[in-house]
């Protein structure tokens, strides 16, 4: 007998899993702290995950998976909490890749977040602010993090635009509104015009994918609201090099303009497995400054980076400081801070910094 969906997500909730793959003619997988895990006894014929597949989906759904052999989607598991689904095909076999959205918003705490300075940068009333990273490194939580915090510290309107819709944030403080892609917005672009027009005192755009978007971003920010969005790239650098190259080379100069009055702080975090099986994440931050906004009018990325480095009255820090930080604290081992710094030198010498620093303060 063929192994429902509703066991396999158990089994995602039950070990603390952040994803469950189900493939055509395999067993299912689970990711768990980072890593493939296969499901026993979860064996599943091709025609057995496509009828799951189709059980998931809706009307919508169905419809725009025959036309593009992928989508995206949330269902609602009740006490499980929420996941999120993408239906896709490889060499003819159907399959999903399905993340656990936990029914609780995280709070900064849960998360091995640093509270202080994050929320500082939501108390911000305009600007922008970006989180960055690859898919799985923590983005969403983070910000559910920061709107949750927003929402329980003052009185405003918030507006999400998402696809899909993840974390589900109840009126508080703050009334919020959330629009999901192809269901309450044909598109990103669509739901900023209309946001406008909505009284928002915050917006969350929840990928910033083109300069189109990126261009409606940074105006509604010069309008006087504070805007959130993701992005996925690595650091901070690269972060501001997508934004800039995202426009003609003869609006570089100007974007360069808009980002050093606009941006008030980068997170662009990784999820690395910990000591004790689980996973921490780690974060390198830039936080609006009069000398890095300064750095970023003037194109200057490697005195960017320094400046960073230097920054941690303001709470920045570099992804390597952040991995020395997590070395030195015991959470994570030697090899996995080598494996994601920017080099083994360089994770030495940031390091040798942090050990100075701790040595200071005592």
């Amino acid at each position: 007998m063929a192994v429902g969906l509703q066991s396999l997500l158990r089994t995602v909730v039950d070990n603390k899993a952040t994803g469950l793959h189900i493939r055509g003619n395999s067993n299912a997988y689970v990711r768990l702290n980072g890593q493939m895990k296969p499901i026993d006894n979860s064996f599943l014929t091709n025609e057995e995950a496509k009828k799951m597949a189709y059980a998931c989906m809706g009307e919508r759904e169905k419809k725009k998976f025959e036309q593009n052999l992928t989508v995206d989607f949330s269902l609602d598991a009740k006490s499980y909490g929420r996941f999120r689904f993408n239906v896709f095909r490889q060499m003819g076999k159907y399959c999903m890749a399905i993340r656990h959205i936990p029914p609780k918003i995280p709070s900064f705490k849960d998360f091995h977040l640093p509270g202080d300075i994050l929320k500082k940068m939501a108390d911000n009333r305009r600007g922008v602010i970006l989180v960055t990273g690859m898919t799985g490194s923590g983005k969403t939580s983070t910000l559910a993090a920061m709107i949750d915090y927003i929402n329980t510290s003052r009185a405003c309107h918030i507006i999400t635009i998402e696809d899909p819709i993840e974390f589900l944030h109840p009126d508080n403080r703050s009334i919020v509104s959330q629009m999901e892609l192809e269901v309450d917005t044909p598109s990103y672009m669509a739901a900023l015009r209309a946001a406008m027009r909505q009284d928002p005192d915050v917006i969350l755009i929840g990928e910033l994918r083109d300069a189109e978007v990126m261009k409606a971003a940074i105006a509604a920010a010069e309008t006087g609201q504070l805007v959130f969005g993701t992005m996925h790239t690595l650091n901070v650098v690269q972060t501001l090099e997508r934004l800039v190259g995202a426009y003609p080379v003869e609006q570089h100069d100007q974007v360069r303009s808009q980002l050093a009055e606009l941006l008030r702080g980068v997170v662009c975090q990784r999820l690395l497995p910990n000591k004790t099986g689980g996973m921490s994440p780690a974060l390198e931050i830039m936080v609006s400054t009069p000398q890095i906004r300064k750095l970023i009018l003037e194109n200057r990325p490697s005195d960017l980076v320094k400046q960073m480095q230097l920054g941690e009255f303001y709470g920045m820090n570099t992804f390597d400081q952040a991995l020395a930080k997590l070395y030195k604290q015991g959470t994570i081992d030697i090899e996995t801070a080598q494996a994601a710094a920017t080099s083994p030198d360089a994770i030495m010498l940031a390091i040798r910094g942090v050990t100075d620093s701790l040595q200071v303060e005592e």
